[in-house]
């Protein structure tokens, strides 16, 4: 590794790339990288993926080649509350995308996208395997169960809840 170079990667993860540059084809290692960068900070940052390129030695487009070809990486910082519609056949018939429609007009934001107080991001998935329970929303751990496009702000209201909960808790 160059010692010349300040890298904003921590030391456990540039230690990790210390140890597969030792041993033969360390660029194969390139997604075992990734998945603890994104254990990590939660996402792969452009600044991270361009570290990971130098210290490998591979072409920062094989980086983002990688990142953006796997469903698994994501390139943007989630909520604090991630949910995520099913998509699957069974939801999809019985109206997630209405569901979806209406979380995303209710947070102001897209499919991948994060509330710019970084509280909530919407995803899809593709069937959960609880089908006899569609639609299904999870959140977080959260699983919710034959959701109704007007049961969408009583949701968030509870994850607000939450989140105002953990704060009274933080403070005290």
């Amino acid at each position: 590794m160059c010692t010349d170079i300040k890298y904003t990667l921590d030391s456990d993860i540039l230690e990790y790339i210390n140890e597969c540059l030792t041993k033969e084809h360390p660029e194969s290692y390139l997604i075992a990288v990734l998945h603890r960068i994104q254990e990590k900070y939660g996402f792969l940052s452009e600044i991270h993926m361009d570290e990971v390129a130098h210290l490998l030695g591979v072409p920062t487009a094989n980086v983002y080649g990688v990142s953006t070809f796997y469903h698994f990486f994501r390139l943007k910082p989630r909520g604090k509350f991630a949910i995520s519609i099913c998509l699957g056949t069974a939801c999809f018939v019985k109206g997630a995308d209405s569901i979806l429609a209406e979380f995303k007009k209710e947070l102001g934001i897209d499919l991948g996208d994060t509330t710019i107080d970084g509280l909530f991001s919407i995803e899809s998935s593709r069937c959960i395997g609880v089908c006899a329970l569609a639609p299904v929303v999870t959140i977080n751990d959260e699983v919710f169960s034959r959701v109704k496009p007007t049961q969408v702000g009583d949701i968030l209201n509870l994850m607000k809840g939450k989140r105002s909960a953990e704060k009274i808790a933080e403070n005290s």
